[in-house]
């Protein structure tokens, strides 16, 4: 790791000043930014750190306005909050599923949502891969057992994220700040596939900063699960997982969410899946149906196609889970 200068940010006005500086980054949790520090990935020359903004450690909640997360709470906080456990189940389980107890607690929301890619192509300085500026994805003809099967072009890589499926499955939206903004987005629209001229998962500026995760409240009947395969029990990330929240009118499904991780660079939403859940009665067949439109368009790798029936089989038990 090479030297830096390190600086307390005081406000969020003066933060975003200083990242619009040459070589500058922020941190907070720093659970992904020091892995990529100390493997010479990333070398800035100042480091801001944000964990001395307070307002940015606050969960409030009403009925009314739904639930607002600084962006720096931490994973631990989110599992154990009592109203996310009752009110916004998902993404408690989600956050539970994530890493270990010690990188939990230390790692924040904000920090999670925008993590880089665990692709060890792309975590290794000797390989050029395309996402760091090189010519070519070194896993398209490599070892891409953990890759994308969904969307994927110049990069294979996916989003290691747990809380985001979970969190757009919820609706939730985002404060996002910069020099010259202050306004809200959707999650969803966080997220971009990288391109020629855009090599990046994220659409956020190096000055830019998410401030607050806004998640609207659930209607009373809908009800939601996360479900995570992975290679091992636990403190691993997702091969495949499956955010899922249906709201029910009476018999029928009113409105479905439904959003894949690790199949794709980024959360994957399955609106094909979704319509054909809405307006409809649950049986066994509709699970299957949309498990089957989930997954429509899969491109698996040499080593990766174990991911095409996981990710339907998760479908389905997640489906068959809320309907139960």
């Amino acid at each position: 790791m090479r030297s830096f200068e390190y600086v307390n940010a005081t406000n969020i006005k003066t933060a975003i000043a200083l990242l619009s500086e040459p070589a500058t980054e922020a941190i907070a949790g720093g659970t992904d930014l020091l892995g990529e520090l100390k493997a010479r990935l990333r070398s800035p020359r100042r480091l801001v750190n944000l964990k001395t903004l307070a307002k940015l450690r606050e969960i409030r909640y009403s009925p009314q306005a739904g639930l607002r997360l600084g962006a720096l709470v931490t994973l631990a906080e989110i599992e154990r909050h009592p109203v996310i456990r009752e009110r916004f189940s998902i993404l408690a389980q989600a956050a539970a599923s994530a890493a270990t107890p010690q990188l939990r607690n230390m790692g924040t929301i904000g920090g999670n949502l925008c993590q880089k890619p665990r692709c060890w192509y792309y975590r290794n300085k000797l390989f050029p891969c395309w996402l760091k500026g090189g010519e070519k994805c070194f896993a398209e003809d490599g070892e891409n057992k953990y890759h994308a099967i969904l969307g994927a072009d110049r990069c294979h890589a996916v989003h290691p994220s747990d809380l985001a499926p979970a969190l757009i499955a919820l609706d939730a939206t985002l404060r996002v700040v910069g020099p010259d903004l202050d306004g809200e987005i959707s999650l969803e629209e966080l997220y971009t596939k990288p391109t020629e001229s855009h090599r990046q998962m994220t659409i956020l500026g190096p000055n830019e900063l998410i401030v607050e995760i806004r998640v609207p409240t659930p209607k009373k009947a809908a009800r939601g699960i996360y479900l995570k395969a992975m290679e091992r029990q636990s403190w691993s990330f997702a091969l495949v997982s499956v955010a899922a929240q249906l709201s029910f009118e009476g018999e029928r499904i009113a409105d479905a969410r439904l959003v894949l991780g690790g199949v794709a660079a980024i959360p994957w939403r399955a609106k094909d899946s979704e319509r054909i859940l809405i307006g409809q009665k649950f049986s066994e067949e509709l699970a299957e149906r949309a498990a089957e439109a989930a997954v429509a368009g899969a491109q698996p790798l040499r080593e990766n196609a174990y991911k095409v029936p996981l990710a339907k089989g998760l479908v389905k038990r997640a489906l068959e889970s809320l309907a139960g």
